[in-house]
């Protein structure tokens, strides 16, 4: 981390007439490892957990007790270390303005570490991407598990999840969590740095219709193996899976987190 890249930081904040930007660590799949590390990148904390909130003139990394010597020893050249079980964001600052990608945080989690006193303001441009630009590697196709390794298909899943629906009177379960998604689907990935985790997202319907949301080259063996169908593929950046949510928001089961 160099000090030039949050010099380039602090134009953009004022560049969107910010006070602030927030930095976590997870990426959109909301995982604790991961492969494009923003935190790091501007922080130089290299821990599996923190949130940093950038100033104008000041910078906070928040950590919990596991990583404040650590979080010194990296950033507290730069950054004020707080400790985040003693201390949160809303209980730091107040009546200021903040950006944040929207695509790294839940509502719930916004309101629980800032409040209401800190103005946030969602911008579809993540600032520390502008300004590392760093190559995005294509990660590998998602490959399938067979049944004598999982102990039980995916069919078998998918069955239980439909009764399940039609139990609690909803037409469809929104998995945004690739964890759930590779348990489901008895499938893996690439997309972490230490586990085998497919980052995607699953719509499934009650009457066992899927809908798998990832990027078109992730899919390509289970394509092949006939384990998915393309109508059953959703371009990750391709709203329609939202249209699909919408649809049939009063029947569909969320992860309550959100």
């Amino acid at each position: 981390m160099k000090k030039t890249n949050l010099k380039k930081l602090y134009k953009l904040i004022s560049d969107y007439n910010l006070d602030g930007y927030i930095v976590p660590k997870n990426d959109s799949f909301f995982t604790e490892q991961v492969k494009h590390d923003r935190l790091q990148l501007i922080t130089n904390f290299s821990g599996s957990a923190g949130l940093a909130v950038i100033l104008k003139k000041k910078n906070y990394l928040f950590v919990d007790s596991r990583y404040t010597i650590q979080a010194k020893l990296e950033s507290g050249k730069n950054f004020k270390i707080v400790k985040i079980h003693e201390k949160l964001p809303k209980n730091v600052f107040m009546n200021i303005k903040l950006g944040f990608d929207p695509n790294l945080f839940t509502y719930n989690q916004l309101k629980y570490l800032f409040g209401k006193k800190i103005k946030l303001l969602p911008i579809k441009l993540n600032l520390i991407d502008h300004i590392f630009k760093t190559n995005k590697i294509l990660s590998k196709p998602f490959y399938s598990l067979p049944t004598s390794a999982t102990g039980e298909s995916y069919k078998k899943r998918i069955n239980l999840i439909s009764r399940y629906l039609k139990k609690k009177n909803a037409d469809f379960l929104y998995v945004s969590s690739p964890e759930n998604v590779a348990w489901l689907l008895n499938i893996r990935g690439s997309d972490t740095p230490f586990s085998p985790l497919p980052n995607c997202c699953l719509i499934l319907s009650k009457e066992k219709k899927l809908y798998l949301i990832t990027k078109k080259h992730k899919i390509k063996n289970l394509l092949r193996m006939k384990k998915l169908l393309l109508k059953q593929f959703i371009e990750e950046k391709n709203l329609l899976w939202m249209e699909i949510l919408y649809q049939f928001l009063k029947r569909i089961l969320l992860n309550q987190n959100f």
